[in-house]
């Protein structure tokens, strides 16, 4: 018997990974001889390196880059298909984990180590790179990044910006000149799952300004910031992304990737699940198992296992999801093609207890279910 497992990750307890191995022991507790194929998976936030270097068989490179700070930063990123895509996180060189509370500070922090892994991964000689951009400590509009590919960003006196969201108030003139021309022939996909706008009430100042340590007037000068950004951006290199959904995404790193390196924005888990191959799996399989920490109605829309029941419905396929607790709207999955949801926990376990011992539980769960859902003794 064939069975897909395919989980995002648990957060707080299991990586992806670490979740299909756990599932996997519980499904040969029940069915020992029983072909179990991992296929962790992600919505194209932190864990989605993991999750495809692990599907895909990949490898880890790793690269010396600054930090949001410039603080020194050992960052990494995936290589699959052979060495021809390359999966990179902002977070990992320009995320928000890097950035104690007291020094958070959304004027003065870069994107800059981003775009140092992005031009490790081309030089690597990738035609295709699938970023993630989630969980980012920045909000420079992607300059820091552009400028690590070699753009210039300077003032009226021809002077370089220093890197940061508030000097953009000053910006002249982008300059192109530096950036190589292998660019051209790399295909940027980056899995994006918020619709803010670069500016405004909804976009990137306003909404994810206040938790990088921007106070109200903070914020109000980003936006003007990022605003003049993106005048400069149409005037110098012809992109329009003042109103594009999604360029506020990592402080308006949507918008910089789409102008800096004509990259298309993309709903994450469909992005991130093509990408682990999880459909050439699929013939010949009895059963999916998917599986996340919490499932509620967002669970449905959006996220990994959502796209994952989706798939299996499709294909015919019954779908089992196994969380650590359900919220509102879990049942939403079950009109999505999930036929049975599975609590990681029984009556009387308390949550934080089932986190600390989130592999075991996991695995109990596993068996329990597959044994009912498929009749086993």
């Amino acid at each position: 018997m064939k069975i897909v497992v395919a989980p995002n990750s648990f957060k707080g307890s299991l990586s992806a990974t670490q979740a299909a191995i756990a599932i996997t022991r519980g499904v040969r507790e029940v069915l020992p001889d029983a072909e179990v194929v991992e296929i962790p998976v992600a919505d194209g936030g932190e864990g989605t390196v993991e999750a495809l270097v692990t599907a895909r068989n990949g490898t880890y490179q790793w690269v010396n880059v600054e930090g949001p700070l410039g603080d020194p930063v050992l960052a990494s990123y995936g290589l699959i298909d052979e060495g021809r895509t390359a999966v990179v996180e902002l977070a990992s060189a320009s995320g928000f984990a890097l950035v104690t509370a007291a020094a958070r500070d959304a004027r003065k922090t870069s994107t800059y180590g981003f775009g140092q892994l992005l031009d490790a991964a081309r030089r690597a000689g990738v035609k295709t790179v699938i970023a993630g951009i989630g969980g980012s400590a920045t909000n420079d509009g992607g300059c820091g990044m552009a400028e690590a590919l070699g753009y210039r960003f300077v003032d009226g006196s021809g002077r370089e910006l220093p890197r940061g969201g508030a000097p953009l108030l000053r910006l002249e003139r982008i300059d192109k000149a530096g950036v190589d021309p292998a660019w051209r022939d790399v295909r940027v996909m980056v899995a994006c799952d918020v619709t803010n706008p670069l500016t405004g009430p909804e976009g990137a100042s306003y909404v994810y300004g206040p938790q990088k340590g921007a106070d109200p007037v903070t914020v109000r000068l980003l936006d003007r910031a990022l605003a003049h950004l993106a005048e400069v951006i149409e005037h110098d290199l012809g992109k329009r992304v003042a109103d594009l959904p999604g360029a506020g995404a990592a402080g308006g790193t949507g918008a910089g990737l789409v102008a800096f390196l004509d990259a298309n924005l993309l709903p994450g888990a469909p992005l991130v699940v093509d990408a682990s191959g999880f459909d050439g799996a699929l013939p010949g399989a009895r059963l999916v198992i998917t599986g996340e920490g919490r499932v509620d109605s967002q669970t449905a829309y959006g996220k990994a296992p959502g796209e994952i029941a989706k798939r299996a419905q499709a294909a015919g396929i019954p779908a089992l999801l196994i969380a650590g607790s359900k919220g509102k709207g879990w049942d939403s999955m079950l009109k999505k093609g999930v036929t049975a949801v599975e609590e990681m926990g029984q009556a009387g376990h308390n949550l934080q207890d089932l986190m600390q011992e989130a592999a075991p539980a996991l695995t109990r769960a596993a068996a329990r279910a597959v044994r009912e859902l498929l009749g086993q003794k």
